[in-house]
Order: C-alpha cells, then structure tokens, then sequence
C-alpha cells in the first residue's frame, strides 16, 4: 500500500538539492554549445558541382514558421539559409522558435510551426503526431550530422582499449555486445517480431569475437550514455533492427556534478573509463579523444566493406553510424506542401543550401544521391 503523502510530493518528490544541480548541468550544457555554435569546426570544403543548384519554382512571400533543433540558430546555418532564400524571394520571412529539440513536433501538429527541425523523430513523438492528426509528417532529410562536433548530432564511434586487438566488427556483432535477446523490433510505429534475436546472440566475453589467450575469457565491459538520451535510439534504430533491449551490464555515464562541485561531461566521463578498463568497449562520439583508446572500423556484414571513422566516410555515408538531421512537414495525404515551406525547402536541398551547410562548419554537407532522394518527396 502507498503510504507517501502526496500533498509532499510522496515518493516522486525531486530533491531541491538534486533540481539544483540539475539545472547547473544543463546552463553549463547551455555555455558550451553557445561557445562551440560560434567555431567554425571544418574548413574542408567539398566539391558540390553534382548537387543542383537552385532555380525558384515561383516567387513566394510570407512567413515560414521553424520550430526546433537550437543548433540550427546556435551556430550561422539558420542566417546562412534564410539570407541566400531571401536573396531569390525578399518578401518572405524566416521565424525561428528554436530552444530545444523537443518542441519541433508539437509545433506541427498544434499548428504552430510550417516546419520542425529535429533530429531523427522519436517514437512517442510519432505516436502523438499519428494519434492527433491520423497520419505521419513528411520526413526531410537537411544535411548529414556533424563528424565530431558533440551536439552538432556527431556520428557514433565505437572504442576499445589500445591494446585491443580487435580493429573492426560488424553491425551485428555490436547488436551481440550492446543487445540483449527480443521478441522483435520497431520499424516506425509498426511491430515487427521477424527483427527477433535469441540469446545465443549474446556475445559477453572476447573469445566470442575470436580473440585468444588472455582475452578469451575476458568478459566484455560494455559503457555507454544513458538510455534517456535520444543519441542510443541511433543504436537501437541501425544496430538493434528497431529493437531496444540492452546488455543488462551496461554502465551508463551522464552529464553530472561531481562532489567537489566540478561538471563530469557525459563523453568525456565515458571514454575516462574506457581508458581504464582494457577489457571495456564503448560507445560515444569523437568529440574528446584520448591517446589510450581507439575507434575499430565498422561493416554492415561479415567480410565488409568495413570503413574507419573518418570525416569523408562519414559525408559519403559509407561508415554506418552517422546520423541525419530532418526537416518534417506536415503534409496531409494526397495534399500539397505549401508553396512557401516548399521552395525553403528546395533551397535547403541545392548546391547553394548545401554550401552554406560546410560554411558554417559543423553538419556535413548532403551528397547528391541523399539530396534527389530528398528533394523527390516534395513532389
């Protein structure tokens, strides 16, 4: 029987002192994206002549509405864009409401924003979307995510210890270390229980990876981010098949407040550990790099390709573990985008929109197979 007074707040009353640090964390999360969206990150400038450039449909005017991702507006992407669209259609304006993530699909189906800017949508996000409206926001890709950048969406790398012999794995091999058996996985908002997995693909010790001697029966350390972060569903969605059961040993890191007051940085915190641990493998992003680890070259089956995590690898898309940053719209079905938020849209998906991209330094640019792709569902 609960007994906790909920007029106290009962048994999910938040600590004042733990609220506090809470809130410390996330204004110095808040410090360092600001000071990371004000570096240019990448002076590397790819060829984009394969990429079309922008030729207006129409001259539009009006207010197109951004909801969204604070990374587009933290660094120059959102000015570089709006003031190359607005070259071609000056009586048009660009409106951002841009404080988190988090409020580019309730701004679309409340009406309130033409587009949400986001990393790739959520299931829940999807459910509320499908439950109000009856279908699915239109998905557009806008550029591929950072190299290294942490918050700039940064590819994941997956790390061992230096003296690791192991220098590359395959897609399911991760889904044996990180996974856990499952009945199935999520594609979209469908079950689909033919992505099931037994637990004889539990991979727990090296010698399962076909390492010898000490390794052998070493048991394999498995560190990670915490499972609330949105960065794991990248996992769950190329590496799990949908699925979302995890390695039960996992050990989770986050941004945090040491006790002598200092802030642990969720990364950083990881591959600290890492770095103690040779018998440990984990997975994060490159943004703090450090001489006892190393990244292994990743493959989606066995015998490869497999690519090394470098920037070009992950512009071309061959390392899989990079991620994508979307644009939704929503479109009902069998109706139009309108005219608006569809030329932005096009000018987003051009050479000129692509350009602006590898300005500002931090995404990577959209290649010219992903961009048709793209460009085609504005159709």
């Amino acid at each position: 029987m609960l007994t906790a007074s909920l007029a106290g707040g009962g048994v999910f009353a938040q600590d004042p002192t733990a609220e506090r640090e809470a809130l410390d964390v996330q204004r110095a999360h808040e410090r360092r994206v600001k000071q990371r969206g004000e570096k240019v990150y990448y002076t590397q400038r790819w060829n984009l002549d394969d990429l079309p450039a922008y030729e207006p449909g129409q001259k539009v005017s009006g207010k197109v509405r951004i909801w969204g991702l604070n990374y587009l507006t933290e660094g120059l992407l959102a000015k570089y864009w709006e003031d190359g669209f607005r070259r071609y259609h000056p009586e048009a304006q660009l409106e951002y409401f841009t404080p988190t993530t988090l409020v580019a699909v309730p701004g679309l189906y409340l009406g309130l924003a033409d587009l949400g800017a986001s990393r790739r949508i959520t299931w829940d996000e999807l459910l509320a979307f499908q439950r109000l409206l009856g279908y699915h926001p239109l998905e557009i890709e806008m550029a591929t995510g950072s190299f290294n950048v942490p918050g700039w969406n940064p590819a994941l790398a997956i790390f061992v210890h230096k003296d690791n012999p192991i220098s590359r794995l395959t897609l399911t091999q991760l889904d044996g270390i990180f996974g856990a058996a499952r009945d199935g996985g999520w594609n979209g908002m469908a079950w689909d229980s033919s992505r099931a997995r037994g637990p004889e693909g539990n991979l727990r010790t090296w010698g399962q990876l076909g390492l010898t001697g000490e390794w052998k029966d070493r048991r394999i350390n498995v560190h990670g981010r915490p499972l609330k972060h949105h960065l794991q569903l990248e996992i769950e969605r190329k590496v799990f098949k949908g699925g979302d059961k995890w390695n039960e040993d996992l050990h989770e890191y986050a941004h945090d407040v040491r006790p002598d007051g200092s802030q642990a940085i969720t990364a950083q915190e990881i591959l600290v550990a890492l770095s103690q641990d040779r018998y440990g493998i984990a997975f994060s992003d490159m943004g703090y790099p450090m001489p006892e680890i190393k990244t292994v070259a990743l493959g989606e089956k066995e015998g490869g390709p497999y690519a090394e995590l470098t920037i070009e690898n992950v512009r071309n898309r061959t390392y899989p573990l990079f991620t994508e940053n979307y644009f939704y719209v929503n479109r009902k079905p069998g109706t139009s985008i309108e005219a608006k938020v569809k030329e932005y849209l096009r000018y987003v998906l051009s050479r000129e929109g692509q350009d602006a991209v590898q300005r500002d330094g931090k995404y990577l640019p959209l290649t010219a197979v992903v961009l048709r792709q793209q460009r085609s569902k504005l159709e």
